[in-house]
């Protein structure tokens, strides 16, 4: 099912959102709340480092930028102590933060302007320099200032003029999501006779194309273990119970379908997602690669209210770019507030 290659892109999520971009080295990502995450990177041959500068929305809001080098090579080693240069030289050193180093806030405007135009920014420090591409910069800096509606004010990362910040939109609040108790529990293997009852119901909620399907439904998928990947019932609560069953598997991606269905096993199933990872207390998680050596990666969650799954994230780690296993960046393009289960 070669469709999943795509399926997880980030530039397929820019297409679809309005709210994203990705150009040559550069690519942003603004969620649902406007906050604007705008990401870049050495040349593509170059798995040196990234760079993250990230924005909330609403007016006079500061840009806070920070590095992180790629740890993918044989000899990469972690820097002691990293240095950023603005055209041949130096605007001072970065302060460790984590795994990655913080800029302050007059080295964060410094590598904007450098990046808009010809200039250049490198750090020194790591295993060797990273030397910060400007192509696609611009453009992804002008989209978020358009996302945001700083175009013309004094604030843009762009087009600066003179309307004011008052103009600017205004940050949207992360939808809130109250997590429901569930009754854990181990799930249980449906009985064949459980399994033949409700497949036809279950087919009902795909759409049979090569987008949204369940082909394991009308036969086992190659090499699946009927104990592990067969359709399992967990109950969520007294009434609610979860559905799942291997839908597809791919090169390196495999995907789980998960259904919501009254407990007796009696009404309509349903869907919640056929590219589903891991069901646990409630979330049910998905996690896919953008390519087989897992540098790049697409991630969704669901949590469970008491009467159905919201997802409460949606998101990928930017480009394929070999910096760092598992991904380089968190970019969401959909953030939520949840509420833990009380008690």
């Amino acid at each position: 099912m070669l469709f999943v290659l795509a399926m997880f892109s980030l530039s397929a999520q820019a297409a679809q959102s309005g709210k994203t971009l990705e150009h040559k080295d550069w690519e942003v990502v603004c969620d649902n709340t406007l906050t604007c995450r705008i990401a870049g990177y050495a040349k593509e041959e170059d798995p040196s480092g990234s760079i993250l500068l990230t924005r909330a929305a609403g007016p006079g809001t500061e840009t806070v930028g920070e590095v992180t080098l790629g740890d993918t090579e044989d000899d990469s080693e972690p820097a002691e102590k990293l240095t950023l240069w603005i055209n041949g030289k130096s605007a001072g050193d970065l302060v460790a933060a984590d795994d990655n180093w913080r800029m302050s806030a007059s080295q964060t405007s410094a590598v904007i302007s450098a990046v808009k135009g010809s200039g250049k920014a490198e750090f020194k420090g790591g295993t060797k320099p990273f030397q910060l591409s400007g192509e696609g910069a611009y453009a992804v800096l002008l989209k978020a200032d358009d996302v945001q509606g700083r175009i013309g004010t004094p604030g843009a990362l762009t087009k600066k003029g003179n309307k004011p910040e008052s103009s600017v939109v205004k940050a949207v609040p992360a939808p809130v999501i109250q997590a429901a108790k569930t009754l854990g529990g181990e799930p249980r293997l449906l009985t064949a006779a459980e399994s033949d009852a409700l497949k036809t119901r279950l087919l009902a909620t795909v759409n049979h194309n090569d987008d949204d399907t369940c082909d394991s439904l009308y036969s086992p998928a190659e090499n699946s273990d009927p104990e592990t990947d067969g359709l399992t019932l967990t109950p969520l609560d007294d009434t609610h119970a979860l559905l799942s069953a291997l839908c597809w598997r791919a090169a390196y991606n495999e995907g789980y379908g998960y259904w919501v269905i009254d407990n007796q096993l009696k009404g309509k199933p349903e869907l919640v997602t056929i590219s589903g990872s891991d069901y646990d207390k409630g979330e049910i998680t998905s996690v896919q690669k953008g390519r087989g050596i897992g540098d790049c990666m697409s991630q969704e969650s669901w949590v469970w209210d008491g009467k159905a799954f919201r997802k409460s994230y949606d998101g990928g780690t930017g480009m394929c770019r070999y910096i760092h296993a598992g991904g380089t960046w968190d970019l969401p393009t959909l953030v939520t507030d949840v509420k833990a289960v009380s008690g």
